[in-house]
Protein backbone atom coordinates (compact mmCIF):
# COMPACT_ATOMS: atom_id res chain seq x y z
CA UNK A 1 0.00 0.00 0.00
CA UNK A 2 0.95 3.15 -0.96
CA UNK A 3 -0.02 6.62 0.82
CA UNK A 4 -0.25 10.12 -0.60
CA UNK A 5 -1.42 13.33 0.10
CA UNK A 6 -4.22 14.63 -1.75
CA UNK A 7 -1.95 17.89 -2.40
CA UNK A 8 0.82 15.19 -3.82
CA UNK A 9 -1.84 13.82 -6.97
CA UNK A 10 -1.00 15.12 -10.16
CA UNK A 11 -2.61 18.25 -11.06
CA UNK A 12 -4.31 16.29 -14.07
CA UNK A 13 -6.87 14.89 -12.12
CA UNK A 14 -10.37 16.14 -13.36
CA UNK A 15 -13.12 16.94 -10.62
CA UNK A 16 -14.84 13.97 -10.94
CA UNK A 17 -11.70 11.99 -10.30
CA UNK A 18 -11.11 13.71 -7.08
CA UNK A 19 -14.44 12.96 -5.97
CA UNK A 20 -13.51 9.12 -6.25
CA UNK A 21 -10.90 9.32 -4.71
CA UNK A 22 -12.48 11.11 -1.53
CA UNK A 23 -15.08 8.70 -1.48
CA UNK A 24 -12.25 5.86 -1.62
CA UNK A 25 -10.30 7.42 1.48
CA UNK A 26 -14.00 7.36 3.56
CA UNK A 27 -14.53 3.65 2.69
CA UNK A 28 -12.96 0.52 5.14
CA UNK A 29 -10.96 -2.24 3.66
CA UNK A 30 -12.22 -5.22 2.84
CA UNK A 31 -10.26 -8.64 3.16
CA UNK A 32 -10.85 -11.76 1.71
CA UNK A 33 -8.99 -15.07 1.05
CA UNK A 34 -6.45 -13.20 -1.87
CA UNK A 35 -6.00 -10.55 0.36
CA UNK A 36 -6.24 -11.05 4.16
CA UNK A 37 -5.93 -8.53 6.91
CA UNK A 38 -2.36 -9.10 8.53
CA UNK A 39 -1.40 -9.59 11.86
CA UNK A 40 1.17 -7.55 13.70
CA UNK A 41 3.15 -10.77 13.52
CA UNK A 42 2.73 -10.53 9.79
CA UNK A 43 3.62 -7.35 9.65
CA UNK A 44 7.49 -7.69 11.61
CA UNK A 45 8.12 -10.25 8.93
CA UNK A 46 8.41 -7.24 6.14
CA UNK A 47 11.76 -5.66 6.09
CA UNK A 48 11.83 -1.66 5.26
CA UNK A 49 13.43 -0.42 2.53
CA UNK A 50 15.15 2.71 2.39
CA UNK A 51 15.80 2.73 -1.67
CA UNK A 52 17.31 6.20 -0.87
CA UNK A 53 20.16 5.60 0.75
CA UNK A 54 20.65 2.51 -1.30
CA UNK A 55 23.94 2.29 -3.30
CA UNK A 56 23.57 -1.02 -5.01
CA UNK A 57 21.97 -2.09 -8.22
CA UNK A 58 20.54 -5.49 -8.77
CA UNK A 59 22.17 -7.70 -11.75
CA UNK A 60 21.38 -10.59 -13.15
CA UNK A 61 24.62 -12.81 -14.08
CA UNK A 62 25.33 -16.96 -15.01
CA UNK A 63 27.43 -18.72 -12.85
CA UNK A 64 28.97 -21.60 -13.41
CA UNK A 65 27.86 -24.66 -10.79
CA UNK A 66 30.96 -24.70 -9.20
CA UNK A 67 30.87 -20.61 -8.57
CA UNK A 68 26.76 -21.19 -7.18
CA UNK A 69 28.25 -24.40 -4.95
CA UNK A 70 31.37 -22.13 -3.78
CA UNK A 71 29.53 -18.71 -2.62
CA UNK A 72 26.29 -20.29 -1.47
CA UNK A 73 28.56 -22.39 1.02
CA UNK A 74 28.83 -19.14 2.44
CA UNK A 75 25.02 -19.28 3.19
CA UNK A 76 22.55 -15.98 4.11
CA UNK A 77 24.62 -12.90 2.34
CA UNK A 78 26.41 -14.55 0.02
CA UNK A 79 25.53 -12.22 -3.14
CA UNK A 80 26.54 -9.48 -0.63
CA UNK A 81 30.26 -11.78 -0.41
CA UNK A 82 29.80 -12.30 -4.59
CA UNK A 83 29.44 -7.98 -4.87
CA UNK A 84 32.75 -8.02 -2.58
CA UNK A 85 34.34 -10.49 -4.54
CA UNK A 86 33.46 -8.76 -7.81
CA UNK A 87 34.74 -5.47 -6.23
CA UNK A 88 37.65 -6.84 -5.78
CA UNK A 89 38.48 -8.31 -8.58
CA UNK A 90 37.66 -4.98 -10.65
CA UNK A 91 40.21 -3.26 -8.39
CA UNK A 92 43.07 -5.97 -9.65
CA UNK A 93 43.89 -4.75 -13.39
CA UNK A 94 46.16 -8.23 -13.52
CA UNK A 95 42.85 -9.94 -12.12
CA UNK A 96 40.54 -8.04 -14.99
CA UNK A 97 42.93 -9.06 -17.62
CA UNK A 98 43.25 -12.55 -17.00
CA UNK A 99 39.72 -12.80 -17.50
CA UNK A 100 39.38 -11.29 -20.53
Amino acid sequence: MTKIKMSELSPLLDDQELKELDAAASKAPVFDDDSPELTEEDLAQFKRINHAKRNKQTASIRLSEKAQIFSRSYGKGYTSFLSRLIDAALDDPQMVKNCL
